[in-house]
């Protein structure tokens, strides 16, 4: 069985306006594989936001290839592009951007209506999803009414409201205190391991990391 993601390859430069321009990525390699948990550990700057733009469709390659699901995702067009992100992709960031008017639950049915999911069955999602990281009181509370480990747990439930084969996450603990981080943490993993999907994790923390399956790095 072919892994979830593969980049061969992968290079990126970004010119800036000055006469050098800046290489970000140069010659990256890496898969990952089914229910594989990878932790990203790179300093500022030396690319870790650009891979998973690129993993996860949200930027291309100067060269090298991108395959989701064994799938070559290099020359798709915008709209391929959003489909195959909405439909088998989930993000997870440092700061939750959780949509202020909406409920936690209605944040998490949100995006499954958008990806064609009818209201009752994405109800039944988030109900299930809150219910599994202990936030099923909560779900009718909008975002500003949650703590900020609460509000991480419904952006790790709005990730995996659409069953994403792949999950990534850009420091999903770096804007909390080292005790919710860690609980928090543990409710990802948990929620990962549940239900089986793969996960690249940026983060700092070299405690977390070690808790994953396998730690790569990124030069600085």
């Amino acid at each position: 069985m072919s892994d979830v993601l593969t980049l061969s390859d992968v290079t990126k430069t970004y010119n800036l306006g000055t006469p050098a321009a800046v290489e970000v990525l140069r010659g990256v390699d890496l898969s990952i594989a089914r229910g594989e948990v990878v932790a990203l550990v790179a300093p500022s700057g030396a690319g870790k936001s650009t891979l998973l733009h690129i993993a996860g469709l949200l930027d291309t390659p100067d060269s090298g290839q991108v395959l989701l699901n064994g799938r070559d995702m290099t020359g798709l067009g915008d709209r391929a592009r959003t489909t195959a992100r909405r439909a088998e992709l989930g993000f997870v960031y440092q700061f939750h951007h959780l949509l202020p008017e909406f409920s936690a639950a209605e944040n998490i049915i949100l995006p499954q209506l958008a990806n064609g999911v009818g209201q009752r069955a994405a109800a039944a999602r988030a109900a299930d999803l809150l219910g599994r990281v202990g936030l099923s009181h909560r779900a009718d509370h909008r975002p500003a009414e949650l703590s900020g480990g609460e509000q991480q747990r419904v952006a790790f439930c709005r990730a995996l409201a659409n069953q994403p084969a792949l999950l990534l996450a850009d420091e999903p603990t770096g804007n909390l205190d080292p005790e919710t981080s860690d609980k928090v943490f543990e409710v990802l993993m948990a929620l990962v391991r549940e239900t089986g999907l793969s996960a690249l994790i940026a983060t700092h923390n070299h405690q977390l990391a070690a808790r994953m399956d396998r730690v790569i790095g990124l030069g600085g």
